[in-house]
């Protein structure tokens, strides 16, 4: 049964929200959004954010000084492609990195309508290649992420496969966006229930995102896109929310395609509530599964592959064991990857990417 505290917060949060109107000024929208994070979501205890360069992406590292250094984590924070940060999301991906015992890697990718797809793809491709170069082995590595943050870690896995790229461990995917379309029958039969998504949001969202590509484009709309071959997936997704269809359906096309999957709809939550942990216990029970699930992961991967040099230092803090040349030069500018990305098919059943740019 939901607690008291998450239903009073549900009521107070659909009173307000429906106020709201959805073409807000987009600046206005992401300064909302980031002053939020910085003065509601509190670190959590003891855990440090400091920038980084992750190939030309700014991003920040997100860790504790005794966090099992061999582990890494690849968040890719919500905001309906266009807004969302580091500092809206610092606070609340503290807690998953605590909770998962792993430093987590935080990318400010590029965002809608300026950038628009495939600049935010890339962009986390590059933070995964970071990773890589940094000398994490792909089998203690996580990737995950809320919202529009899980479907574009769902595109990215499918990225990941077709370049014939290593694969992460598993994927954490809180309330994915998998269906730009929008033909969940949740859309509609959970409306009068979800404070805080309206489906009349869906359209504007989708069309500042997808860009020149289809909504259907399966590294737009990852739930149109082959799931063969990805790795275990946790998916989690709140019982009250719009787009609760886009985690079954996708657990129920995860399955049939081999995979790996374990799936939890939280009765009475809502979409991302695991970012409510002021407030919400749900939220962090929520993070201790998360914590739980990633453990069974990079656990099982064998000694062989994560030998560590000895001392204390980190093993992202020392100088990379793969050549810059093998995964993308950090000094390729944004720029230059724009330029370059024009190559990406987008016809919808076209899953391909080999004409992405090689750095980015």
């Amino acid at each position: 049964m939901p607690s008291i505290r998450s239903q009073i917060f549900k009521l107070y949060f659909r009173a307000r929200n429906s106020r709201l109107p959805l073409d807000r000024p987009i600046p206005d929208q992401r300064e909302t959004m980031d002053r939020r994070g910085r003065d509601l979501l509190p670190m959590a205890e003891e855990m440090l954010a400091s920038p980084v360069d992750a190939f030309g992406v700014p991003s920040e590292w997100i860790d504790l000084q005794n966090t099992r250094s061999d582990r890494a984590f690849l968040y890719l924070h919500g905001g309906g492609y266009f807004i969302g940060s580091c500092q809206s999301h610092r606070g609340f991906v503290s807690h998953i990195a605590k909770a998962c015992r792993c430093r987590t890697l935080l990318p400010e990718y590029r965002l809608a309508p300026e950038d628009p797809f495939p600049a935010g793809l890339l962009d986390a491709r590059a933070a995964y290649r970071f990773l890589l170069a940094q000398g994490y082995t792909p089998s203690r590595i996580i990737v995950g992420g809320e919202s529009s943050g899980g479907g574009l870690a769902l595109a990215l896995l499918q990225t990941l496969r077709d370049e014939g790229l290593p694969m992460p461990a598993g994927a954490v995917l809180l309330s994915p966006w998998t269906d730009l379309l929008g033909t969940g029958h949740s859309v509609h039969s959970l409306a009068a229930r979800d404070p805080w998504l309206r489906p009349a949001g869906i359209p504007i969202l989708a069309n500042r995102y997808r860009g020149g590509a289809p909504t259907d484009h399966p590294l737009v709309s990852p739930l149109y896109g082959d799931l063969k071959g990805l790795p275990p997936l946790l998916i989690h997704a709140g019982n009250d929310e719009i787009l609760r269809d886009d985690s079954t359906r996708l657990e129920a096309r995860a399955r049939s395609a081999g995979l790996e999957v374990t799936a939890k709809i939280w009765n009475g939550m809502w979409h991302a509530f695991h970012a409510f942990y002021p407030w919400v216990p749900e939220a962090k029970r929520a993070h201790k599964e998360i914590g739980e699930w990633v453990a069974t992961r990079v656990e099982t991967a064998k000694e062989s592959e994560t030998e560590l040099e000895t001392g204390h230092d980190s093993i992202s803090r020392r100088p990379y064991r793969l050549r810059s040349t093998q995964l993308g030069s950090a000094s390729q500018s944004r720029a230059a990857a724009a330029q370059t990305s024009g190559g990406l098919d987008l016809q919808p059943d076209q899953r391909r990417l080999s004409q992405l740019p090689a750095g980015r």
